[in-house]
């Protein structure tokens, strides 16, 4: 079972259900879809909201260990996204060597705002927690208390681990930065960071045509792929 776990905020609701139609209509493994919605999480998860944070799941994210029971591998994906390939193959890249595994870009953004308004922040490691595979096993500094208190780039920057040793690289393909990275015809995951098509001011951007191609596939039973 491929465990996937996807941020969830209420804005983008849209985007969760395409990215997960996406995962589903390519997966060739039994995949378990995941939503990390604050509601659902309140036991949990009692962090009051940063100014700086886009999103409901900015820091929630960082249960995924927990959710996990600490055992096994799980994978997180901003909801931004949409999957061009089998998730399979992400999978199939899991590395015992390593306890999270991420696209380990060099991200420095020049605006200083993105979607809904919502602050550009630029840091070390940015966009790096945007699509993680967790070795749960080697991630119980997560707790709830530490995810709940730990400041934000404690986090984003993964100084719960004791070294950078501990990351592993994925491919670039797995997390294609739109409107920042070069057009790749060949990605395998697209993440729509500054905002997606669902918004209005972004509905001409780059892979947006499959992502309208997709919300319909997934609305419409004839649509449906052989």
């Amino acid at each position: 079972m491929i465990r996937v776990f996807i941020g969830f905020d209420a804005r983008e609701t849209a985007a969760w259900h395409v990215l997960s139609h996406s995962i589903l209509a390519r997966a060739s493994q039994p995949v378990s879809l995941i939503p990390l919605a604050l509601d659902n999480l309140k036991d949990v998860f009692r962090r009051e909201p940063n100014p700086l944070q886009s999103t409901d799941f900015s820091f929630s994210r960082f249960l995924t260990p927990h959710l996990s029971g600490y055992e096994g591998w799980s994978l997180f994906m901003d909801c931004d996204m949409l999957m061009r390939e089998d998730i399979a193959k992400l999978w199939a890249l899991r590395d015992e060597r390593y306890a999270v595994m991420c696209v380990q870009h060099q991200h420095q953004p020049t605006e200083t705002t993105k979607f809904l308004d919502k602050p550009q922040t630029t840091y070390g490691k940015k966009n790096w927690s945007s699509v993680m595979l967790f070795n749960n096993a080697k991630c119980k500094a997560l707790t709830p208390d530490y995810v709940n208190t730990a400041s934000g780039l404690e986090l984003h920057q993964f100084k719960w681990l004791a070294g950078d040793d501990l990351i592993g690289a994925l491919p670039h393909r797995w997390n294609h930065l739109v409107g920042y990275d070069a057009p790749d015809p060949e990605a395998a995951n697209v993440h729509f960071t500054i905002g997606g098509p669902y918004f209005t001011e972004y509905a001409g951007c780059e892979h947006a045509a499959e992502w309208f191609a997709e919300r319909e596939a997934m609305l419409r039973v004839d649509q449906r792929r052989a």
